[in-house]
């Protein structure tokens, strides 16, 4: 069997430089709809200027691929995967799935049309200490999880509306709870788990209130019920004036708790107490990177995140399974979020989440 044949969509070639420089795939296509930066990619990736397309369409039609990797705006990714595994191809797909409940839909009734694999390349979820986390938790040392908490603070305003010309951006119109499968997706990774039920605060936007679009809201948070019973309360913002950005999770078992508390600080540590083992709270390591990898492997940017998620998602392909974090999954990490922002807008109601399969 030949290599895997790779086309990139998107201007971030994080993960083309790590299909690139995998033993079993190759890049062989580029899409982008700025000319400049297709270029760029072009000159960082080596292709040929017929191996580059503006026009996503043409590049589905006159590629031959295996894979095709979403790295675009969130807007585009529900329908640009669609097309790709309409057209044959595998898909890996940056966060979130889509953000319209419909188009979650659409993406699970399509891979179960075509027999093509998705995933999505929901990065926190393969952080190093999540995945040592994962372990505690499953061998039942923290005994029975009945609550966690997430927090994700990402000041992002030159994303939100252009610094020189006023222009706004399209994350001027996503509502901070909607960019939720970093704070959410680990947990439910962890867990196994799922979210049934959603309710969620947060409508004001004193930081920017001369916008009255939804991606200026100051802060939002959500309380979620999972299938098993557990309780979880996330809250995003990436308008409030906080440094360093971080991801913190906190979560609280029958016999213990742990969380990274140094993140909050910038600082890559936490603590935990497991009744029985330890005296008192002890601390913790909690490094993104997996220490045990060679240093290409670090080339995705978010420690191993990436390359971790292109070796499970080429092996899924190879060994015809589901990928770690398929379809089902990725979008019960995206729609919690979904219905979490239509809660606080219909007044902070309680509401069903779906679920596809």
């Amino acid at each position: 069997m030949g290599k895997l044949r790779v086309g990139h969509v998107g201007g971030r070639l994080i993960y083309a430089r790590l299909f690139k420089s995998h033993l079993k795939t190759e890049v062989v296509a580029l899409c982008d709809i700025n000319p400049e930066a297709l270029e760029r990619s072009r000159q960082a990736i080596g292709l040929s200027r017929s191996q580059c397309f503006r026009d996503y369409d043409e590049f589905l039609r006159k590629t031959d691929l295996d894979i095709v990797f979403i790295g675009t705006p969130i807007p585009f990714h529900a329908e640009q995967a669609v097309k790709a595994m309409e057209h044959g191809r595998h898909v890996l797909s940056e966060v979130t799935a889509a953000n319209t409940v419909e188009d979650c839909e659409r993406l699970v009734r399509t891979v179960k049309k075509t027999g093509m694999k998705y995933m999505l390349a929901e990065n926190v979820c393969y952080f190093h200490y999540i995945r040592e986390w994962t372990r505690i938790i499953r061998e039942g040392r923290l005994g029975k999880i009945f609550y966690a908490e997430a927090e994700y603070i990402h000041r992002l305003l030159h994303l939100i509306r252009d610094p020189e010309t006023g222009e706004l951006k399209w994350r001027a119109y996503r509502p901070p709870i909607h960019y939720i499968t970093h704070s959410l997706g680990p947990l439910l990774m962890m867990f196994d788990d799922r979210v049934v039920k959603a309710t969620c605060m947060g409508k004001d936007r004193y930081t920017m209130p001369d916008l009255q679009v939804d991606g200026v809201i100051d802060m939002q948070v959500a309380l979620f019920k999972t299938l098993k019973g557990i309780t979880i309360k996330i809250l995003k913002s990436h308008i409030a004036a906080r440094q360093p950005p971080f991801h913190f999770y906190t979560i609280y078992g029958t016999k213990g708790c742990i969380e990274n508390t140094g993140f909050r600080i910038g600082e890559q540590w936490g603590v935990i107490y497991i009744e029985g083992e330890d005296e008192s709270v002890r601390r913790i390591e909690c490094p993104i990177a997996d220490p045990n990898v060679p240093e290409e492997a670090r080339k995705g940017g978010h420690g191993t995140s990436e390359y971790y998620i292109v070796q499970d998602f080429v092996d899924a392909i190879e060994k015809d399974e589901k990928p770690p974090i398929d379809v089902v999954k990725g979008v019960d990490m995206t729609i919690p979020g979904l219905i979490a922002h239509e809660a606080a807008m219909k007044g902070e109601v309680w509401l069903d989440v779906p679920h596809f399969e």
